[in-house]
């Protein structure tokens, strides 16, 4: 079972800008923690990442729900360059709350030079019917909230020209 979110936005930069920083930019000022969900703190084997079948294991700060530590595993599954990301998140070792993995995507449409259209948007996949309600209440709630504060965190770097670390 699966529950999607989405959220669209315009981003004033360059196409590139827009398309590279949210997966090419130091996450850790990206996921920067919001709510429950804690901050990333650093990133380890990821020499490969930003290339479709990359890699990187994604480490978080200690919370009252979470010891800190190693967290969960990205890949990339798909890569088209200034238009299309799609990266999976699994292999968690925080409280998954029963979540089996989540995939996020990220488009990018130029609308106009320096005028760049967002759609942000995640799937949370489940194996449990029971805790399906749960799941798409926190996937409508939290994790739309979440990715909001993610979005404006994005927002920021482009206009910043924030450096990549990879590409």
């Amino acid at each position: 079972m699966q529950t999607t979110t989405q959220i669209t936005t315009i981003f004033h930069t360059t196409l590139a800008r827009a398309f590279k920083t949210p997966m090419l930019c130091d996450i850790t000022k990206v996921h920067t923690g919001h709510g429950v969900t804690p901050r990333v703190t650093h990133c380890t084997d990821d020499e490969t990442w930003g290339k479709v079948g990359g890699s990187r294991k994604v480490f978080m700060a200690k919370t009252w729900s979470f010891k800190g530590g190693e967290s969960s595993l990205d890949k990339v599954l798909e890569r088209k360059e200034n238009e299309y990301w799609k990266i999976e998140i699994s292999d968690f070792k925080t409280p998954s709350m029963g979540f089996e993995k989540f995939q996020g995507e990220w488009f990018t449409t130029q609308l106009r030079e320096g005028v760049v259209e967002v759609r942000y948007r995640y799937t949370m996949f489940s194996k449990s019917i029971v805790l399906y309600p749960f799941h798409w209440l926190f996937t409508k709630l939290v994790w739309r909230n979440y990715m909001k504060h993610v979005l404006e965190n994005i927002r920021k770097l482009t206009l910043q020209e924030a450096p990549y670390l990879h590409e």
